[in-house]
């Protein structure tokens, strides 16, 4: 049995953050487990509060399940705090896990701020070192890089700054692209570049696509596959997690996490 790990906020409307991780981890057949940093009361029409965990607290969720149960690769997602990115930082450094995910969650679907400002130094120089893929979409990336992303050579030198950050591999998501015909997708290992399109689905249905497609590349790393395999697995879930979408609520909605893996079976295959 696989095991992958999520260190982030919970989502009380279940479409984001702990709740859509430990949902894809299930449907790609790991074992999920969390460890908290913040609960959100929330739903489809935003943030309507935010109240983190102590470092303590975060800390001691992570120490049982590594004394314990053990971790095959970990993603992390909202953080909130540089004092929370400091530790963890230092548990994964302690631990001496490699198969690090990092999505920087910085900005709900409605706007509300998920990191504090001064966590963003800690994120560049504590968390995106150990990282072996980093996963920002194009707002979270200019504001970690500093610089405009507009053009597919802006994201191509873009992502070579992950890199010199100390990110292994990094993906940077289009769904923030100007075309409304399709997404791109750029992925980087620090010696190629490769591009992945997906048709762009005319929905307000995706809250929680940036947690969910990282969730599904730490799953597919738990069992072993390449990084850029997992990537493009993590491509075909949240794109089936977006097309199949789901109603429910007033504004932003969930995906639909059992899409993908309901695919699968039709095919007659397995995850």
């Amino acid at each position: 049995m696989r095991k992958a790990l999520t260190i982030a906020g919970s989502d009380s409307g279940g479409g984001a953050g702990i709740q859509a991780d430990l949902k894809t981890f299930q449907e790609l057949e790991v074992y999920g487990m969390s460890a908290i940093t913040a609960v959100t009361a929330q739903n489809t029409l935003g943030v309507q509060g935010v109240y983190p965990m102590s470092t303590d607290a975060v800390v001691q969720q992570i120490n049982s399940i590594a004394n314990d149960i053990g971790v095959d690769a970990l993603k992390t997602g909202m953080l909130f705090s540089a004092d929370i990115i400091d530790a963890v930082s230092q548990q994964i450094t302690e631990y001496n896990w490699r198969n690090i995910v990092v999505d920087p969650v910085m900005i709900a679907k409605g706007g509300a701020s998920l990191l504090q400002q001064e966590a963003i130094a800690a994120l560049k120089q504590k968390l995106i070192p150990l990282s072996l893929i980093i996963t920002p979409n194009i707002p979270e990336a200019e504001v970690i890089i500093g610089m405009e992303i507009k053009t597919k050579e802006d994201k191509e030198a873009a992502a070579k700054k992950f890199i010199e950050l100390g990110a292994k591999n990094v993906v940077i998501k289009g769904g923030h692209d100007a075309d409304p015909l399709e997404t791109m997708d750029l992925f980087f290992d620090g010696c190629e570049f490769a591009y992945y399109s997906s048709k762009r689905i005319d929905t307000q249905n995706t809250h929680g696509t940036g947690c969910t497609f990282s969730a599904a590349i730490t799953a597919e790393i738990a069992k072993g596959k390449k990084v850029q395999e997992a990537v493009i697995t993590a491509k075909d879930f949240i794109q089936a997690a977006i097309e199949e979408n789901i109603s429910l609520g007033n504004g932003h909605g969930p995906t639909n996490h059992w899409a993908y893996k309901k695919r699968i079976l039709q095919k007659g295959l397995f995850v």
